[in-house]
């Protein structure tokens, strides 16, 4: 569970970065069909779309660790269970849609055909196969960084402040 919220923070972070304004600005009016559907096949084959079973299966998992607890309803629960998925489905689409929405917002039609293009290669495919044992070792070393350099400021600032007769606890 815990490598599960750190590729999600990681994939989040990942999103964040790549949201920047480098990317061109094009009208969400603007949208065709077929750039949206090349928005949507860039989620997919950049392995983004993971995410989304990531963050809705421990939902269906919670669902199927009441059989421990109350195994009298399991038949019951198993059916639910089977019935909630394509439901789940339907709402993992609808994020497949935002999604698109979102790239197509901020990339042309031919920039998103050039991202697919290149995640369709033996390399972006391994990329894609790498990238949550990648994001997970960012996340670790990010948090050992992130305290690092927290310490360092804090040594510096109060070597800096002594210097001009303040003391800082």
């Amino acid at each position: 569970m815990i490598r599960s919220a750190s590729r999600l923070v990681a994939t989040t972070f990942a999103l964040a970065l790549l949201a920047g304004p480098a990317f061109a600005q094009t009208s969400p009016a603007a949208a065709t069909p077929s750039h949206l559907a090349v928005a949507r096949e860039v989620a997919t084959v950049t392995g983004m779309t993971r995410s989304f079973d990531a963050m809705t299966e421990p939902f269906l998992d919670q669902l199927q660790q009441m059989n421990v607890t109350r195994p009298e309803i399991k038949k019951d629960l198993d059916e639910v269970t089977a019935m909630l998925r394509p439901e789940i489905e339907l709402q993992k689409e609808k994020m497949l849609d935002n999604v698109a929405r979102v790239f197509a917002a901020r990339l042309t039609e031919s920039e998103l055909k050039d991202i697919a293009a290149f995640y369709k290669t033996p390399t972006g495919v391994k990329y894609v196969a790498i990238q949550p044992g990648l994001l997970d070792d960012i996340v670790k070393d990010l948090a050992t960084w992130t305290q690092n350099v927290s310490e360092y400021v804090m040594i510096r600032a109060r070597a800096e402040m002594n210097k001009r007769g303040h003391q800082l606890q």
